[in-house]
């Protein structure tokens, strides 16, 4: 019989997703967000209970799922192509089960099933604790669906199994959904509206973590800065609280300050901050304690006031230069990085300036930059006219790219001669005889391996560098081992 073997990311920690007596194997794929990746860890908690480890081998699989991102076409087309190569498996082993997860199982909904024949079962983000029924749904022959969005599902009460992991560097899930109706983004219609996890059960699976060897977390959530615990409910919903629920209730600055004392030796990162949402009071606990990473991911999208206000983006360009002020007055080391959108409707060669001038102003550290891909039932796309050109587009977005790899030279140039402290993580991609790891910027360090190892917090001495990563020497442990 013919083979067909596909590696999997999650083969590299295979020993973390086992459970004792469990027959049935999962082969499980993210892509997206940091989000989806959390999320399909605690998929695999879930259905470790109902008899499933994890395999690296899509052949070997009983349950394959694909845990999918909406944000661009392009990730869409990817899942369809993978969905392709699933086909070309379950036509050698037809019992094979294959399910949709995510937020292109939510957009689609019932449309996967019609449209893609090999799918047997599709659910959305806050419906993971239905997998069980639904696979016992497939296994009667009927449909198997559920996208129904939660106000109140955080998945707090999940331990998740930590897939792709390196045993070091583990996602907490602080929040989940979006508020802010950013009018290209689909988020707010896949994840629903904003709701936050109770911090004592944050803070009790970063002591798990801890524990268990892990030496850094990051608070994740589509907008971290807008976590806000009272007691439970949505937070739009925090002016009907009581005068108690008010008075007692944790804001982000309060919980990075929990996380930082809990557990004062863990690194501690978080992503995704929104400008109109972070607080002074965040940049502050940031600059506090030793052990909160001195790095902001600070998606902006636009540097044109008038491009920010038709992707109802909450913040101005002169409101954005206020908070970026903020920071390296507080944490003047610290790394900020950006995501942006080349080429949204209506943006003219002035609104491009725009751009490139704000990218001038903070010389960012990194970013993630794209051009304009209209998605399906967004305002954006039901009310404007994806008017710029395909050339238009790319030509754009090349120039932002070409910037940012200038200023992310200039950045890590300031690195050279300093001494900094780095978690080790992982080998070097390029060399066996080099590890890396990352600073507490979050730039990359590679130094020769000598006799340290894999979770160890060694100071390195940067002595060279490119336009994204720092080399350096060893000089020492830190004081953090």
């Amino acid at each position: 019989m013919e083979k067909i073997i596909d590696e999997n990311k999650q083969g590299e920690s295979l020993v973390l997703a086992q459970k004792e007596g469990n027959t049935k194997k999962l082969f499980i794929e993210s892509y997206g967000c940091q989000m989806n990746f959390s999320d399909s860890e605690i998929v695999a908690s879930i259905l470790a209970h109902e008899g499933y480890n994890t395999t690296p081998h899509l052949e070997d699989a009983d349950l394959v799922l694909v845990n999918t991102c909406s944000i661009r076409d392009k990730a869409e087309q990817t899942v369809r192509k993978r969905l392709e190569k699933y086909n070309a498996v379950k036509k050698i082993n037809p019992s094979m089960k294959v399910g949709v997860l995510g937020c292109m199982a939510e957009r689609l909904k019932s449309k996967f099933l019609e449209e893609e024949k090999i799918v047997d079962l599709v659910v959305g983000p806050d419906a993971y604790k239905d997998l069980p029924n639904l696979l016992s749904e497939v296994d009667e022959g009927r449909e198997a669906i559920n996208v129904l969005l939660s106000k109140d599902e955080t998945y707090g009460d999940i331990a998740p199994v930590r897939l792709n992991s390196n045993g070091v560097t583990a996602f907490v899930s602080i929040t989940r959904g979006c508020d802010n109706m950013c009018t290209f983004c689909v988020v707010p219609f896949t994840r629903g509206r904003e709701r936050s996890r109770d911090p004592q059960s944050i803070l009790n699976e970063v002591n798990d973590l801890w524990d268990k060897g892990f030496k850094e977390i990051t608070l994740l959530g589509q907008n971290v800065d807008s976590y806000l615990w009272y007691g439970g409910g949505l937070k739009k919903d925090f002016d009907k609280a009581s005068a108690l629920q008010k008075a007692t209730a944790t804001n982000f600055a309060k919980l990075l300050e929990l996380c930082a004392k809990t557990q004062p030796k863990m690194r501690i990162r978080f992503s995704t901050s929104n400008p109109q949402d972070m607080t002074l009071d965040v940049i502050e606990t940031m600059a506090k304690f030793d052990n909160i990473c001195n790095y902001i991911h600070l998606p902006v999208q636009s540097g044109s006031n008038r491009i920010l206000k038709a992707m109802n983006r909450q913040h101005t360009r002169e409101a954005y230069f206020e908070l970026i002020d903020h920071i390296k007055r507080i944490i003047p080391d610290c790394a900020i990085s950006q995501d942006m959108i080349a080429g949204f409707p209506t943006e003219t060669e002035a609104d491009h300036q725009d751009t490139l001038s704000l990218m001038e102003y903070v010389k960012y550290d990194f970013g993630f930059m794209f051009a304009y891909s209209e998605r399906p039932g967004t305002l954006a796309e039901r009310k404007m006219n994806d008017d710029v050109p395909v050339d238009v587009k790319k030509r754009r977005l090349n120039e932002i790219i070409q910037l940012q790899q200038k200023h992310g030279l200039y950045r890590t140039r300031q690195h050279i001669g300093n001494i900094e402290e780095v978690l080790i993580e992982k080998v070097s991609k390029k060399s066996e005889a080099h590890w890396s790891g990352r600073n507490s910027q979050n730039t990359v360090v590679v130094f020769p391996k000598e006799n340290y190892t894999i979770g160890d917090f060694v100071n390195v001495k940067i002595t060279d560098c490119t336009s994204a990563t720092l080399i350096g020497e060893a000089v020492g442990y830190s004081e953090n081992n």
